[in-house]
């Protein structure tokens, strides 16, 4: 007789996926499957890499980065939309092309429907925060705002004019509108 452990997926099951345009992930052993980002999507995506390009073009602190996955165990692997990772924490957690720990900040730009929004406000966020991650960004392109959750203090939900700053980029500040021009 089969156990709900014996139904986990791994990391390894979500490698043999095919090659369909889907983005693949497990999370403790539970498979969640999302489909080719929209244009807004992407255009929001580009915009916050624009902003954090600016801010680490004079300074040699870290790197962002799109789409890279985050192999946290056997029947953990996530693909976020953007990772920024410090030098050193780049050196300690990635291995093989991929992290193998937290990065510091995880940036999830939510997708249109429930299950989306679930995943990246609910499971995603439990998952990060059970890792490590030190912030998490859920950014809302539908609402035109970013809720910033950090290990250290409170949530916020920011939007409009309201700087967007973190203690892991020193000096980086910008205004929740610009990831939505």
């Amino acid at each position: 007789m089969s156990t709900a452990a014996d139904l986990r997926l791994t990391n390894a099951d979500i490698e043999a996926m095919p090659e369909d345009g889907n983005r693949y992930e497990v999370i403790d052993g539970e498979l969640y499957v999302s489909s080719a980002p929209h244009v807004i999507h992407q255009r929001v995506l580009m915009n916050i890499g624009y902003a954090f390009r600016v801010y680490l073009a004079s300074r040699a602190i870290g790197e962002i980065l799109p789409g890279v996955g985050i192999v946290f165990d056997e029947f953990t692997g996530v693909i976020p939309d953007l990772v920024y990772a410090s030098h050193e924490r780049m050196r300690k957690a990635t291995a093989g092309g991929r992290f193998h720990a937290a990065p510091e900040i995880v940036i999830e730009i939510v997708s249109p429907g429930h299950s989306n929004e679930r995943r990246d406000r609910h499971v995603k966020r439990t998952l990060y925060a059970a890792r490590g991650v030190n912030e998490y960004w859920i950014v809302d392109p539908e609402n035109r705002s970013v809720e910033v959750h950090r290990q250290t203090q409170d949530s916020e939900n920011l939007r409009g004019t309201d700087e967007l700053t973190s203690p892991a980029l020193p000096g980086f500040s910008v205004p929740v509108s610009a990831f939505f021009e």
